[in-house]
């Protein structure tokens, strides 16, 4: 075997310059006396040599520096190294990560200690998704706790969850010239939902709705709705590109709904209406297809439920969620649903379905949203048996009045 292979300098630098963790040596006042490069890259030194000298008062904030500091006098008192410490590290701009630090004295060929050597990792992305998670959970908890006891507060907080207001594209319109028109109705069985809807606007002549429906019933299912009016605040980025929008959602949604306390799953249906050329953009988790109600007097749904719809929230911890097109023209109404509008039981316990709701919605071609709204929960709740739903409904819905280049 080659012989330069075994040289332990040869091993060394290797090492030094080939791994991404920081390799640091340090003497007994905690002053270093060599890294690697990576570790130099770390600091902002142009080279490994420029670290040697120097020390963590002369890089990060203070009360960083004094307790790695104390921390290294300690291994050098007692000789006992620290493994997989986890470090926050504060730095003199006020930025914050995060590492996973193994230190161990650093002895000379006759045992005797002369400083310290350690290894140190970066894990802030890892570290700030705990904190994270922690925050979402603690408000996990203060919402349970304040529903459990206190139901119908709950309710009166869902509803100020729901649109208060509407887009109205172009800026400065009155409601009555506005370009879309909307209109959103809930149905409810409980105090509490798991049904959410929100309408927004994501560009000078985009709008966004949104529309989901969490799995269960009572105050878990409404603990799921907080959440995702959490997340939506986060994600508003994605506001433009369906896909991408319940892409993150789900991410961020997996580790809060799949806890042992509320294992839920959530469908959502996410549609982006341009305004300007009456492109729609959708993408699906399982939830049930919107309509298209055509101003040429027909109807059908948005999209083909066998390639448009992907998997339910929350289900897998990473999930591509697949944008699809459609054009609209003026007149053209979308009216999104969630299921408790065709699972409706009779007296002898067939669901209302969804073949029933679209020949529904056939005959309501070229009505009014409030029409078609009244329409779709009139026929379903003649066929219930007890002209009631089983479980609560929510419909949000958009007319295209006219494109804006029209006006």
């Amino acid at each position: 075997m080659n012989g330069d292979i075994l040289n332990s300098d040869f091993l060394l630098e290797t090492l030094m310059k080939n791994t991404s963790d920081s390799i640091y040596f340090k003497d007994l006042q905690s002053r270093f006396i060599m890294v690697n490069k990576s570790c130099a890259d770390k600091h902002g030194w142009p080279n490994p040599e420029s670290a040697i000298g120097t020390s963590d008062f002369d890089t990060f904030a203070r009360e960083h520096a004094e307790l790695a500091f104390a921390n290294e006098q300690r291994i050098i008192e007692t000789g006992e190294p620290q493994i997989g410490i986890e470090e926050k590290e504060t730095w003199p701009d006020g930025k914050v990560t995060w590492v996973s630090s193994s230190k161990m004295p650093l002895k000379d060929a006759n045992g005797k200690i002369i400083g310290t050597f350690g290894i140190t990792r970066d894990v802030t992305e890892r570290k700030q998704a705990e904190l994270r998670a922690k925050r979402y959970a603690a408000e996990i908890r203060r919402i349970k706790e304040g529903l459990e006891d206190e139901a119908r507060m709950a309710g009166e907080l869902q509803k100020n969850f729901c649109p208060s207001k509407f887009p109205i594209i172009p800026p400065g319109a009155s409601a009555e010239d506005s370009s879309v028109e909307f209109l959103y109705s809930f149905n409810l069985n409980r105090q509490v939902t798991g049904d959410y809807c929100a309408i927004m606007q994501v560009s000078k002549t985009a709008v966004g709705i949104f529309v989901s429906d969490v799995c269960g019933t009572g105050v878990r299912a409404a603990l799921g709705t907080a959440l995702i009016r959490g997340v939506m605040q986060e994600i508003s980025t994605f506001g433009h590109n369906p896909g991408s929008y319940l892409d993150r959602m789900n991410e961020l949604l997996f580790p809060l709904l799949q806890k042992e306390e509320l294992s839920l799953e959530v469908t959502a249906c996410y549609i982006v209406l341009d305004v300007s050329t009456g492109i729609i953009r959708m993408a699906n988790a399982g939830h049930p297809m919107p309509i298209l109600f055509h101003e040429a007097n027909s109807a059908g749904w948005l999209g083909d439920e066998s390639d448009s719809i992907g998997p339910p929230l929350a289900v897998e911890s990473t999930t591509a969620f697949a944008t699809m097109e459609r054009k609209i023209v003026a007149g053209d109404t979308v009216v999104l649903f969630t299921d408790g509008l065709y699972t409706v039981p009779n007296k002898t316990g067939d669901l209302y379905g969804k073949k029933r709701l679209i020949d529904s919605a056939h005959s309501l071609a070229c009505e009014t949203l409030k029409d078609i709204f009244q329409g779709l929960e009139g026929d379903a709740l003649s066929f219930s048996k007890d002209g009631k739903f089983s479980d609560d409904v929510c419909l949000v819905g958009v007319n295209l009045r006219m494109l804006l280049d029209e006006q």
